[in-house]
């Protein structure tokens, strides 16, 4: 279970807090949705097919991402799965270690590092990833397959707003500056 407080529960406390606020409730129950969605279908891959190969969400998605790509940049493949180059050097390591992932210095530029697959990487993603999408299936069970091309759709248009018109909407909302720096959280010490 994703949360002690259920979706409609938290929709509706949504509303009674944000009731005066002029706001666009539709917008901000899809991105809100978005999230949770990702977050409890997530969870569930990594508590049911995921752990049973001791694999993470990201170390899997790294895994996917250079078995549909073939040998790729380091740079890239941080790029596909949407993490840092620092996270990625993390479980590339691990992935290696464990025979799966192999790391090769690029041919041309000595700064660069590839990825690929070990032979064990390859079983191992051919064996998985039926099991993954049984539950992919599992997880949209209550769709039908025309509710699943839609939702589909319309996320994927989301994700293409964001790619084609994000860094121009950022810049106007910075007023043209670099966004500050990501913090952990912590304050520092005075």
């Amino acid at each position: 279970m994703p949360g002690h407080r259920s979706i409609t529960e938290a929709e509706k406390l949504a509303e009674a807090k944000l009731g005066g606020i002029p706001i666009r409730h539709d917008q901000m129950a899809v991105v809100a949705n978005i999230y949770r969605a990702a977050s409890a279908v997530r969870q569930h891959l990594e508590n049911s097919v995921l752990r049973g190969v001791d694999l993470t969400w990201t170390a899997f998605v790294v895994l996917w991402v250079v078995w549909i790509w073939g040998e790729s940049e380091t740079r890239h493949v941080a790029e596909e799965a949407g993490i840092s180059k620092g996270t990625l050097t993390g479980v590339a390591r691990t992935l290696e270690g464990r025979g799966l992932i192999r790391r090769a210095d690029h041919p041309s530029d000595g700064r660069l590092v590839l990825l690929s697959l070990t032979e064990e990487g390859q079983q191992l993603m051919q064996r998985v990833f039926p099991a993954f999408n049984e539950e992919e299936a599992f997880v949209t069970d209550q769709l039908s397959d025309e509710e699943c091309r839609t939702v589909a759709d319309g996320l994927r248009r989301v994700v293409l707003q964001v790619e084609s018109s994000g860094e121009e909407r950022r810049q106007a909302l910075l007023g043209g500056a670099a966004p500050a720096p990501r913090r952990s959280g912590r304050r520092r010490k005075a």
